[in-house]
């Protein structure tokens, strides 16, 4: 069969190795890809941008594309599964209606408080002035969102009340975010530590991937600006059985069953971003509509089962426990970025190591790259994700930062502590 990935990240290359390797594929095309992709055995890019909703139809009708797998946010919130649906093709990720939930911060704190799951307190706002009241009633520190997608980037997380000021007179006033941020919403900040939880659903049966834990924060020690990840591991030590049973009982399931009451039918991915307490109480930070990254690079390393067949039972109806075997081990990716990110940074600066892996437990998934008289360049904030795998975290983290240290490019970024709080569970 012929295997469509929608989109251009880490992500995308993830899904389209994973897929590749499926006895059931062929061909798996990635539009647009990226440099990693475009190296990939039986993987080839199409110049077709993942926003292009009406040419990824034509390109899927002509080729004969038999699955089409939706990896960014964008194409879902615009209706990219209910086009190809209306035209016969099978095409995975929730419809538009049902993207809502990634698509639309405040539409996901109306929901989330209507059916009593359990959040951060919160306000929206269009206009700044009301919005800066409610700051100074409040008091500080506090988080203040962009409404829209913004691209992992628009969450202000403001430790006192000037910053939170800030953050909405440059979303609101001087519209740093365009659309995006045409309104906000400021929540409570939550204490704690952040896990992912993703999930595979056809909105009747359920089913937990690996869970994982990402790192947001640009720097060591999760200090500095928010950022689409710069790093993950899988799985994440502080998700154990019980507290999968309590999300899954508390968060997910309810969710399904809060969409149901709405009228929506919830068919794909599904990634709970949580933070739990020091009581081990889960609360819903985020949704989205889609698997995370860079949670997914880890996770395909660690999954043992074909992804192809994954996506074709929850699609027929067949999703049970069985359909999916994992790893017992640690996957951890270093996100390799272009200095300066998430704000200003260069493209087009040539990537070189990138043939010195020496091991099977390491692989490099490219993000913003793109090949340049037959050189591999940087073409984005994140460019790599080097990943490796292991027995214990300690060992993945030694594995990736072996590879990592030895990939060069002129301003090349990187965090040192992926992985810490796992290491140091480890060590206890």
């Amino acid at each position: 069969m012929k295997v469509l990935i929608v989109g251009n990240g880490g992500r995308e290359h993830a899904f389209a190795w994973k897929c590749s390797l499926s006895p059931k594929v062929s061909k798996v095309f990635v539009a647009p890809g990226n440099g990693g992709t475009a190296n990939e055995k039986n993987v080839e890019n199409i110049n077709i941008s993942s926003n292009d909703i009406q040419k990824l139809l034509l390109f899927a009708k002509k080729e004969r594309i038999d699955l089409t797998i939706i990896g960014p946010e964008a194409p879902l919130v615009g209706g990219i599964v209910d086009e190809f649906s209306k035209a016969g093709l099978s095409c995975f990720g929730p419809s538009a209606k049902a993207s809502q939930l990634e698509g639309s911060k405040s539409f996901t704190k109306d929901f989330l408080n209507r059916h009593n799951i359990p959040t951060a307190d919160y306000k929206s706002f269009t206009e700044s002035k009301p919005a800066i009241e409610y700051i100074k009633s409040k008091g500080a520190p506090l988080v203040v969102k962009a409404d829209g997608l913004a691209a992992g980037k628009g969450v202000i997380v403001a430790m006192n009340i000037d910053d939170a000021i800030h953050a909405v007179l440059d979303i609101l006033e001087k519209n740093d975010f365009g659309d995006a941020g045409s309104k906000i919403v400021i929540e409570d900040f939550l204490e704690g530590e952040e896990a992912s939880f993703i999930v595979i659903t056809d909105g009747e049966k359920v089913l937990p991937l690996a869970t994982s834990q990402d790192h947001k924060a640009r720097d060591n020690n999760d200090l500095g600006p928010n950022t689409g990840g710069m790093g993950a591991y899988s799985p994440a030590p502080i998700v154990t059985e019980d507290m999968s049973e309590k999300i899954m009982n508390e968060i997910i399931l309810p969710t399904l069953e809060g969409l149901k009451k709405d009228g929506i039918s919830y068919l794909g991915f599904l990634y709970a971003g949580l933070m739990i307490d020091n009581d081990g109480n889960p609360r819903i930070l985020e949704y989205n509509c889609r698997f995370g990254d860079p949670e997914t690079q880890p996770i395909m390393m660690r999954m043992e089962s074909d992804l192809v067949d994954l996506i074709l039972s929850t699609m027929n109806g067949s999703l049970s426990s069985d359909t999916v075997e994992w790893s017992n081990d640690v996957a951890l990716g270093v996100v390799m970025a272009a200095g300066g990110y998430p704000l200003k940074y260069e493209s087009g600066k040539k990537i070189s190591g990138l043939n010195k892996i020496d091991s099977e437990n390491i692989k490099v998934f490219h993000a913003g790259t793109t090949t340049k008289n037959k050189d591999i360049v940087t073409n984005g904030g994140r460019v790599l994700c080097v990943v490796g795998k292991g027995k214990s975290t300690q060992d993945a983290n030694i594995i990736a930062y072996s590879m990592v240290n030895k990939i060069e490019w002129q301003n090349e970024y990187h965090r040192d502590d992926i992985g810490y709080r796992a290491i140091l569970r480890e060590r206890e």
